[in-house]
């Protein structure tokens, strides 16, 4: 098992969720920490921590200083990180302790030459750490049509096979993408895959102060999502996928091919010929309301 953190100017946090990680039901963790540019003392704290990793090794690496979703990049591509299973890691957050262990269980009923995907439900905390909500609990069952238009859950509860790794690293090799866990939920749904969205919460969140409002189930939150949608925050982000996929058309399945020619040829044309394609290609978000919304961000092409 190999765990990546991301990691910068953590030292506030990150403490916490180390203490986390070595609390795991799983007995074996390869901790790998890319840093991307702190300032702020967390790279000692992790070096800090090297004789009381009981579970494995803890390597630290530099990050390439572009961003998050660059560091991540960094370590999916790494051929230095070996493992059966990889999990993706924040800096901020708490794991509950049978979080790797929740995903292990239902991986290894299945072939381990697919490629497997889980994630979960997360419970929000504030800056502080007090109980804040939790993320929306999703019903409708993963695919590669939701993740056109939808990534539903945070990286920080994803945990990948082997087959699922070595998919993304070649996937990733050839482009740079928005966020590391939409990618995933989108290469792995693309290529066939297995996703299991586990509905409880197996990682507390921490959303910071001006973060709060997004990060619960209330109809505020709900309408603020919404309004990013109609503003197009979603269609640059929905470009930038879009690219990554086309210089991975070789991993596609026949019908993630036909579906997503169909969502391209959806976002060009007039209302009812754009109407018209989405509803054939099958694509959906996972609550009504949220494909009434995709529906007429269509309309108004914000997306």
């Amino acid at each position: 098992m190999a765990v990546l953190l991301g990691a910068k100017d953590g030292a506030a946090f990150i403490e916490e969720q180390l203490q986390s990680l070595l609390a795991q039901s799983h007995p074996l963790v390869d901790l790998w920490v890319s840093d991307d540019g702190s300032t702020d003392g967390t790279q000692a704290l992790v070096e800090a921590w090297r004789p009381r990793w009981t579970k494995g090794s803890l390597t630290l690496v530099k990050g390439p200083q572009k961003g998050f979703a660059a560091n991540f990049r960094s370590m999916i591509v790494d051929p230095r990180i070996d493992a059966d299973y990889y999990a993706f890691c924040d800096q901020d957050d708490i794991w509950e302790p049978d979080r790797l262990e929740s995903a292990l269980r239902w991986m290894r009923s299945l072939d381990a030459e697919t490629p497997l995907l889980f994630c979960s439900r997360t419970a929000t905390i504030s800056e502080t750490g007090s109980a804040a909500g939790y993320s929306p609990l999703f019903r409708r069952p993963p695919s590669f049509r939701n993740a056109l238009v939808q990534s539903i859950a945070g990286g920080n509860t994803m945990l990948i096979n082997r087959a699922a790794r070595h998919l993304l690293a070649k996937a990733s090799a050839k482009t740079e993408f928005v966020s590391h866990d939409w990618w995933a939920y989108l290469i792995v749904t693309a290529a066939g895959g297995m996703v299991r969205y586990d509905p409880r919460p197996l990682v507390r969140y921490r959303q910071h102060a001006a973060n709060l409002v997004g990060a619960n189930v209330s109809w505020k939150a709900r309408l603020s999502r919404l309004g990013r949608l109609f503003r197009g925050e979603f269609a640059s982000w929905t470009d930038s996928n879009l690219g990554g996929l086309a210089v991975n058309r070789d991993i596609l399945t026949k019908d993630a091919a036909a579906c997503l020619g169909l969502f391209i040829r959806a976002r060009n044309g007039g209302i009812s010929r754009r109407l018209r394609l989405l509803r054939r290609s099958g694509v959906y978000r996972q609550t009504l309301p949220g494909t009434l919304g995709l529906y007429l961000a269509f309309v108004w092409r914000r997306i």
